[in-house]
């Protein structure tokens, strides 16, 4: 698996002679390391639980709206006033650090808005926890 593969690349990784001739190889080397243990953090973090802390929300009620946009743009007040939850609203930017559910009953219909963190331009690319946050606007 990663980890053996990661092995071999550190034993390649010393046994190799550092000089001008090797420095190329050695940066191959160093960028698969990089690469392999990153994706070994990525499976040791997901392991399932779908998006890390706060982020794991199960569903409830007839539907779901997610609450997405930039920092500071009132989402948390949003939630705050339409229901009976309290998300902490402050005047500096990602107050909300995590998915917060709350409950809307309207019309006979239980509908769960879920108060996201502010979302930043490279979230796509995992800026700012984007991809959670993209990842659960997505199933709502």
């Amino acid at each position: 698996g990663i980890v053996e593969r990661i092995k071999e690349l550190e034993a390649e990784y010393a046994r190799t002679q550092k000089n001008k001739a090797t420095e190329g190889h050695l940066g191959l080397i160093k960028a698969k390391l990089a690469k392999l243990r990153g994706e070994l953090l990525n499976e040791e973090n997901s392991g399932g639980k779908g998006g890390g802390e706060g982020f794991a929300v199960s569903r409830s009620g007839d539907g779901r709206i997610a609450l997405i946009g930039f920092p500071s743009v009132g989402k948390s007040s949003l939630l705050s006033a339409l229901t009976d939850t309290e998300s902490e609203a402050a005047g500096y930017e990602f107050t909300t650090l995590t998915c917060i559910p709350g409950n809307l009953i309207m019309n006979g219909c239980r509908i769960q808005l879920l108060d996201l963190p502010g979302i930043i331009e490279g979230a796509a690319h995992g800026k700012g926890r984007g991809r959670e946050v993209i990842a659960v606007a997505r199933t709502a």
